[in-house]
């Protein structure tokens, strides 16, 4: 549907709501679950894919819960400096993205079904914690966003179980090597979301959401941000110095410089255009640093 009146059209905001650029984030723990069980023999194909467009309907469902619920709450108003929120803006209603909600999670509850036949009942309680999970972040009694809670659970969510769970449906049980693989991964889709609190720190206090970056203040949040991503660097390190993980697994070393940018512009500066590159940024950072370390393991396995 074209655009009219400066309105963007229908698909274009459908594309803005489920906030396309991010969902490499749902990308990153299945590329290196899948290059585990590859390295282990365990490898299947309809799990893998099947496990990809399920992360991927979750988390734009988990955003678009998210833009609703910040709305309802308030913390979604004119002076928000991020990219443009749909609801807020009166693109689509509020009964849109509720129906838009529904079709993502049941979409990605019927790929679960599939993956429940292939590898059990697990499968269900992975699901329905994330999905739960996704519309808690924001949403319900006790948004755990609005608690200084989101970098925990996009941690665990985004991170160890999407990479352990990616395993297991493969592989039809977990690994230590899972659970250390998902730590860097966890932490680099951590340092995206600590972007976008430290860029909505003021508009959050004012509407009473209290992440992390509200909690600590700016200073520490930026501090947090170099730490995290430095640290996702020496996990990845330690995959190689003290598990069972090739020198390939240093691969990930290569994106380094990806992070320099990101890191000034979360340093040095506080106004929104910057800070929404430096998302940006940090989004291609986690992707890159997650291929390259699904590629360090592919090739170790190759070159046996």
């Amino acid at each position: 549907m074209a655009a009219t009146r400066g309105r963007p059209g229908l698909v274009r905001t459908w594309v803005m709501a489920i906030r396309v650029p991010t969902l490499t984030a749902a990308v990153a723990p299945v590329a290196v679950g899948t290059a585990l069980a590859y390295r282990d023999g365990l490898f299947s194909a309809g799990a893998a894919a099947a496990s990809l467009v399920g992360a991927l309907a979750i988390q734009a469902g988990a955003n678009l819960a998210n833009d609703l619920s910040d709305f309802r709450k308030g913390a979604d108003t004119e002076h928000r400096v991020g990219p443009p929120r749909v609801t807020q803006m009166g693109l689509l209603t509020e009964a849109q993205v509720t129906a838009g909600i529904l079709v993502m999670f049941g979409f990605a509850t019927l790929l679960g079904l599939y993956l429940t036949w292939v590898a059990g009942w697990p499968v269900i309680a992975i699901g329905v914690a994330s999905m739960l999970a996704a519309l808690a972040y924001t949403g319900g009694p006790w948004p755990f966003g609005y608690r200084a809670l989101g970098e925990l659970f996009v941690f665990l969510f985004f991170g160890v179980v999407a990479v352990v769970g990616t395993y297991y449906v493969q592989a039809l049980t977990v690994s230590r090597a899972a659970f250390a693989a998902s730590i860097p991964v966890g932490l680099t889709v951590c340092a995206i979301l600590v972007v976008n609190n430290v860029r909505d720190i003021e508009t959050d206090r004012v509407a009473g959401k209290r992440t992390l970056a509200v909690v600590i203040g700016r200073r520490w949040t930026r501090v947090f941000y170099v730490g995290i991503v430095l640290g996702a660097y020496l996990a990845s390190a330690g995959l190689w110095l003290l598990g069972n993980f090739p020198v390939w697994t240093l691969l990930p070393w290569l994106s380094a410089p990806l992070a320099f940018r990101p890191a000034e512009a979360v340093l040095n500066h506080v106004d929104g255009p910057t800070l929404n590159r430096a998302l940006r940024a940090t989004a291609r950072l986690h992707l890159v640093f997650a291929l390259l370390l699904s590629a360090g393991i592919f090739v170790s396995t190759a070159l046996g």
